[in-house]
């Protein structure tokens, strides 16, 4: 790789230990995937903020690493594991841990967002512009629809890229890798966020490309959207998606093939816990399931996802309290994904809308999963 002259001092160390072990880092991605230099960024956004995600070694890391890191550009972090709001439930060595991992980030610089919906919460830039997010739906949703250039990191490639402002150029970062070569063509009209979910996890897996192409599919509104990306991300390598256009070769997806996802993800029928937001629900969401569950109450407990950013703005508008009305919990900070809210020994079954959350609920959480549609939820679950 072309290093420029400060790039050099800074992997060779002239600049201290924590910048040399990023450029170290962005170099072997680099090289690995055939960049030829490093470009600048303008965000990043770092995932290995929950406990459960990173561990004590990850948690260890973090604080010598910030220490003397400072980020030199705007970098935002994903969910960490609870709402230190409330605890009731979290183990208090959960809690230390986890407080230790969110100082870390902050003492490097980065805002203590705590969303995997960067997306939603902040101001964009401009298309064409170079980010680095390692959260996987953000990933997919900023280079499919928002027209900003970043490949699916990892949590230390978008670590590093935080600290040094740079990210290879490479994959998604160039335009000639942002051109499906294979098509999804969908076979059945989709009627949920749940069909779109499914579909974007059957791409991921089915699809080993930058990019894919969504055929017979033109337009998502923004629970859709979220649910297809976060699905996407969930399952492979692909962080990318286009409407339409010329390519080699087209892969069906019809009923048969999505419930195929289905019986993988959906193990159960009924649970005793509701968990929506993974992705983290947004003001749209929350205005559908304010809408669907009026004067109503739910008969299983419900735990709703959210950022704090979100949540404030839906208590400003009135939107939080007609939600809490009906029983359901707000959780901000943190998601359903490898939550320790859910375990186990608290729960054999989660009932959620997310492929994501279905996916992660039942591999990492070990409990069993009901996959249903938010409208489904709220039907058979309100009274």
């Amino acid at each position: 790789m072309e290093l420029t002259r400060d790039e050099e001092k800074g992997l060779d160390g002239e600049y201290g230990e924590a910048l040399a072990s990023s450029y170290r880092i962005l170099v072997a991605i680099g090289e690995a995937t055939g960049a030829k230099k490093l470009v600048p960024v303008e965000w990043a956004h770092i995932s290995g903020v929950n406990y459960n995600t990173i561990g004590d070694s990850g948690m260890q890391f973090l604080e010598k690493f910030s220490n003397t890191a400072r980020v030199a550009v705007r970098t935002t972090i994903n969910p960490m594991g609870y709402d230190k709001t409330k605890p009731e439930g979290i183990p208090p060595a959960f809690q230390e841990r986890q407080q230790s991992i969110a100082r870390s980030y902050e003492r490097m610089g980065a805002t203590p967002s705590f969303t995997c919906t960067p997306y939603e919460v902040f101001d964009l830039p401009q298309k064409g512009t170079a980010v680095s997010f390692a959260e996987s739906n953000a990933a997919v949703f900023s280079n499919s629809l928002l027209g900003l250039m970043t490949n699916k990191e990892s949590a230390l490639s978008a670590l590093a890229s935080s600290v040094t402002g740079t990210a290879p150029l490479s994959d998604l970062r160039l335009e000639d890798a942002r051109g499906p070569k294979v098509a999804i063509e969908t076979e059945f009209d989709f009627t949920n966020e749940l069909d779109y979910g499914v579909l974007g996890y059957f791409a991921g897996k089915a699809v080993k490309d930058n990019c894919v192409s969504l055929d017979n599919i033109s337009r998502l509104d923004t629970m859709q959207a979220k649910a297809l990306c976060a699905g996407m991300g969930t399952s492979g390598s692909c962080g990318m998606f286009t409407f339409g256009g010329k390519v080699k070769e087209k892969i069906s997806f019809g009923k048969k093939e999505a419930q195929s996802v289905m019986d993988e993800l959906s193990t159960t029928d009924d649970a005793d816990i509701i968990t929506l937001g993974s992705p983290q629900l947004g003001m749209n969401e929350l205005d559908l399931l304010a809408k669907i569950t009026e004067n109503k109450k739910f008969t299983r407990r419900c735990m709703i996802f959210c950022s704090r950013a979100i949540y404030t703005e839906a208590i400003k508008i009135g939107l939080a309290g007609k939600i809490e009305k009906s029983g359901a919990e707000f959780r901000c900070d943190s998601c359903t994904c490898l939550t320790p809210y859910v375990t186990k020994d608290r729960y054999d079954a989660a009932i959620t809308n997310s492929v994501k959350g279905a996916y992660y609920l039942s591999r990492s959480n070990n409990v069993k999963v009901s996959l249903k549609d938010i409208r489904a939820i709220a039907e058979e679950y309100t009274q």
